[in-house]
């Protein structure tokens, strides 16, 4: 398979000492000493420019812009304006560095005010290479919105992180919906991804994954589980527990888990590492690390590819995978797709085929967080190499191929949510091959999820604060 690895052309990466990480630049001598020299700059770059401009020119004309001191301007960096589609960064920066943020913004605004253009907000028509849209808020008031599954008729579930499982109707969020298992909402873990069964109008079933909480007693433990339930107003009833991962721990993260089901009626599903890679991803007698199938009320297709083999499991479908965050169905094909976290740099997307290997912790295009060499292997015989993989990390998580007529001009795209880099990347295949890439809606939050609603249109979910907005298609404008 060929592999593709995105460093954006004319871009270079930075490390910076105590910064937030890696970080792409203008390949431009004078950017690249200003942002070394200033770490408020590097931030600005890193989280701000893709809405304010690279040079701050994206600001409207404010009030703040001529007030003594700073602290508008710090208070929106901080808590956000979620009436505007900013974020808050009080969880991403420190307070020093918010205020070192602020200090830069605020003298780098020009004195001639008349070269200041809007930023894009919701409402407004964003241009893209190829598609205008605009950008509608459908739901505020939230926290993690892990999972989305749209029910008949357009009501949307949607499922927080925390541990809450919550109906969107006609404009209000329902309270939270009773009968969800005990698990465990701490770290990346708690309630997980949703999807409905493929024949949902006649039997009811909700598909949920989440972190299930050890019955031992002492240090909590857990590890990712599947169960199905039916919705009976705003309770969950008739629960029936399809899957549990294997060896619990006490950490906290790499859990998966993303829900795809094919046209055959079979789950896929990948469960992380749960930070045990230098033992479980490569060996068959665990559940970590593994792209999971099973039917639909949990037991085991006949022709999985380790049903035969002595001491495995026989749901694995494939092995040798870190953190899997997105799995879907290609609609065109049928064949399987994934997104995974490499550590840093390196995370790939994957197309997935019965039996194979994807490599990790052997061979691996990312490093260790401290900096130092994980593994000096890219390639090895046997194992599987990525369709495409990005360093810097970008941290992958939702993804879906777009299918209708919607985006004439994005149909059979793939569509995948970046944390780390706030925005949403357009993916353009040809085959098993990626042709181009464009970086959507940057700035907006951490983006958790990425569906194809009822009505053909793109939905997004963010982070903290989090909301849910979609993205609808207008003629792209003549210049």
């Amino acid at each position: 398979m060929k592999r593709t690895l995105i460093i954006s052309t004319g871009l270079i990466a930075l490390a910076f000492t105590g910064m937030t990480g890696l970080m792409s630049l203008k390949d431009d001598s004078s950017a690249v000493k200003s942002s070394v020299e200033n770490p408020a700059a590097l931030n600005y770059q890193t989280y701000c420019a893709g809405c304010h401009g690279d040079n701050l020119e994206k600001f409207t004309a404010k009030k703040w812009m001529d007030e003594p001191g700073n602290a508008s301007v710090i208070s929106s960096i901080k808590l956000g304006i979620e009436e505007a589609g900013m974020p808050s960064f009080e969880k991403t920066f420190s307070e020093d560095e918010i205020e070192e943020l602020a200090a830069y913004v605020k003298k780098g605004i020009p004195d001639d005010r008349s070269s200041l253009k809007p930023a894009v907000k919701a409402g407004d028509v964003t241009e893209s290479e190829v598609q205008d849209f605009i950008i509608e808020t459908v739901v505020t008031g939230l926290d993690v919105p892990w999972g989305l599954a749209f029910l008949p008729g357009g009501d949307l579930l949607i499922s927080e992180r925390a541990g809450t499982l919550h109906r969107f109707s006609n404009g209000k969020l329902s309270p939270p919906i009773e009968g969800l298992p005990a698990l465990r909402a701490e770290g990346q873990g708690g309630l997980l991804d949703l999807a409905l069964h493929p024949d949902y109008s006649k039997n009811g079933w909700i598909y949920f994954s989440y972190s299930a909480l050890s019955e031992e007693s002492g240090k909590p433990k857990s590890n990712t589980a599947i169960m199905r339930a039916r919705l009976n107003g705003n309770k969950l009833v008739d629960q029936q527990l399809i899957f549990r991962g294997d060896n619990d721990n006490d950490r906290s993260h790499h859990y998966g888990c993303k829900l795809a089901f094919d046209d055959k009626g079979h789950l896929f599903f990948g469960i992380g590492d749960r930070g045990q890679h230098y033992d479980f991803p490569q060996n068959l007698d665990n559940t970590n690390g593994k792209i999971h199938r099973i039917n639909d009320d949990g037991s085991i297709p006949e022709d999985n590819p380790f049903v035969n083999t002595k001491g495995a499991v026989p749901s694995i479908y494939s092995y040798g995978h870190r953190n899997p965050q997105g799995t879907c169905i290609n609609p065109l094909t049928g064949e399987l797709w994934e997104t995974e976290h490499g550590p840093r740099g390196g995370d790939e997307i994957n197309l997935i085929e019965p039996g194979k290997n994807y490599g990790w912790p052997v061979i691996s295009y990312g490093i260790n967080y401290n900096g130092t060499i994980l593994t000096e292997l890219t390639e090895k015989e046997g194992m599987e190499q990525p369709i495409h993989y990005w360093t810097p990390s970008i941290a992958p998580c939702g993804m879906t191929f777009l299918t209708g007529d919607r985006y004439k001009k994005w149909r059979n795209n793939l569509f995948v949510g970046s944390l780390r880099f706030q925005y949403l990347e357009r993916v353009v295949i040809n085959g098993h091959a990626v042709m181009h890439t464009e970086k959507l809606l940057q700035g907006i939050g951490r983006v958790r999820n990425v569906v194809i609603g009822p009505d053909g249109l793109i939905y997004v979910s963010t982070e903290t604060p989090g909301k849910i907005v979609r993205l609808v298609p207008v003629e792209k404008s003549e210049k």
